[in-house]
């Protein structure tokens, strides 16, 4: 069926892949995205792949199981998606406009720092959606193509990909930069068996810089383009569901729903654009909240006020833990030891061990 299709495209005198890729880029700034390159599916990963298995082996994955069970489909789409022999990487903005300075936020540390990207709708709702649109455009060019969209949502190496298409390079962070748009976007994904042209990969414009190493608080950035997931912050709050290791709780600070820091600094960052989407802006304003107001969130309230968000995915357990860190974390107040009593007995035992930590960050357990 597959080569079939293809017969048919190459068969059909009105159907030029190469034009065909130009409209495809145009579509796609059209539906809002900044950068789209596609990169050949095919060629070598043998290097990346070895990469990847000792990351694997150092145990830099935590608790990620699906980072290691899809072996090398993870790394040769034809393996995930057979026929595939392009990969569309298409990049979106985030950053929300008029959102209270980041490093403000995190120097108020009676406020609760989420990450930038988290503040409006679920990236995974819109992207999606806009390249299921894309991919509608192209089938009204051409016909039934085969091909699968993807946001975060697979086993896609998405920063090699999209590095391959030329959208950017790996930063030492191990985010994907671009000299025009820093980090501040999200990526996504078109696994297709049109042959498209495809893009030259750009060089790599970290040079000797190492902010982003350097200002990392739990130093989870081994060295460059290595991350030990299992110290990173935007890890600890969103994918590890336990207990957080004590020895880490004091570096989070108030980071309640991942960390910006290797972005913040990073010296490309600067060119990063506000978006233009509006499911991106602020809501319930979380640019700039305290942690005892949604600390006293109960479970309906924590649903209802973030359905649609990326942060109703942790569960209101883990939010709780969370915002218990922080206010361990925070200068002690009146407020902050009331909001923390409350929770002293919570049907959870993950978050009164988190509770009961932040109490005696304050001196306070003794007093219960």
């Amino acid at each position: 069926m597959m080569r079939t299709m293809q017969e048919n495209i190459f068969n059909n005198p009105s159907t030029d892949l190469a034009s065909l890729t130009v409209d495809i880029k145009t579509w796609s700034r059209e539906l809002g995205f900044q950068g789209i390159g596609i990169s050949d599916a095919n060629t070598d990963m043998s290097c990346v792949e070895s990469g990847l298995l000792e990351w694997l082996n150092k145990g830099y994955h935590g608790n990620m199981n699906y980072m290691a069970k899809h072996g090398t489909r993870r790394s040769r789409p034809a393996k995930l998606i057979p026929g595939t022999l392009r990969v569309i990487s298409v990049r979106m903005n985030y950053t929300p406009p008029k959102a209270k300075d980041s490093w403000k936020v995190m120097q108020e540390s009676d406020k609760a720092f989420i990450s930038r990207y988290a503040l409006g709708r679920d990236y995974h709702k819109v992207l999606r959606g806009r390249l299921e649109k894309l991919a509608d455009k192209i089938t009204a060019k051409v016909g039934h193509f085969n091909y699968r969209a993807f946001t975060d949502s697979a086993p896609v190496m998405e920063v090699e990909w999209a590095q391959r298409s030329g959208l950017g390079w790996r930063g030492k962070h191990t985010l994907l930069l671009s000299r025009d748009a820093g980090s501040m976007f999200f990526l996504g994904e078109i696994y297709t068996d049109l042959s498209l042209s495809v893009d030259n990969p750009t060089d790599n414009y970290c040079g000797t810089c190492t902010k982003c190493i350097d200002i990392c608080p739990t130093q989870a950035i081994t060295e460059p383009y290595r991350l030990d997931a299992r110290r990173c912050i935007s890890y600890l709050t969103i994918e590890h569901k336990g207990s957080i290791p004590e020895s880490l709780r004091p570096l989070i600070g108030n980071r309640v729903y991942g960390c910006d820091d290797c972005q913040l600094i990073c010296p490309w960052n600067k060119y990063a654009a506000v978006t233009g989407e509006d499911d991106f802006t602020v809501r319930n304003g979380l640019d700039d909240v305290s942690l005892v107001e949604l600390f006293s969130w109960n479970e309906v309230e924590f649903n209802t006020k973030l359905a649609g968000s990326p942060i109703r995915r942790i569960g209101h357990e883990q939010w709780l833990r969370n915002l218990a860190i922080g206010l361990g974390n925070a200068p002690s107040s009146k407020n902050i030891s009331s909001a923390l009593q409350t929770r002293y007995n919570d049907n959870s035992p993950l978050v009164r061990e988190h509770v009961r930590w932040a109490l005696r960050q304050h001196d306070l357990l003794g007093s219960m």
